[in-house]
């Protein structure tokens, strides 16, 4: 196992195509699947109105963790990004946040951006065990 240094987090985490949000939601913990872009060292995603968005509006502290799979190199990796939520409400950053490449996998209204300001980016790397005997 490797732990690797924060750029190699932020250059593994851009290749993932969908992260895991986990919230505190009351005295329960909730895990969502989103998908996101990174802006300069934090993490924008999209919401509708419902329980992710509560949680990030009321909580803020949040963990967002993704992982892959690098078959040229036989290498898995986990990247963890703990960090405060804050639901954009000011228009000038609503609007350069919409030119950025995110696009919602579902028609599903997702009116609300969030961004997550990292406290704390870790990551590990894996040698995939062979399967083939």
């Amino acid at each position: 196992m490797d732990i690797l240094d924060e750029s190699t987090c932020w250059e593994l985490f851009a290749t993932a195509e969908v992260a895991r949000l986990a919230v505190v939601v009351g005295d329960d913990l909730e895990v969502f699947p989103i998908n996101f872009v990174i802006d300069d060292r934090t993490v924008v995603f999209q919401t509708g109105e419902g329980t992710k968005l509560a949680a990030v509006t009321i909580a803020q502290r949040v963990v967002i963790e993704a992982d892959g799979y690098d078959s040229s190199r036989n290498k898995v990796w986990s990247v963890v990004i703990r960090g405060e939520a804050d639901r954009l409400t000011d228009f000038q950053e609503i609007y350069r946040v919409e030119k950025l490449p995110l696009r919602a996998w579902t028609d599903h209204p997702k009116q609300w951006f969030v961004r997550v300001r990292p406290t704390e980016v870790s990551g590990r790397q894996f040698y995939r065990r062979r399967l083939d005997g």
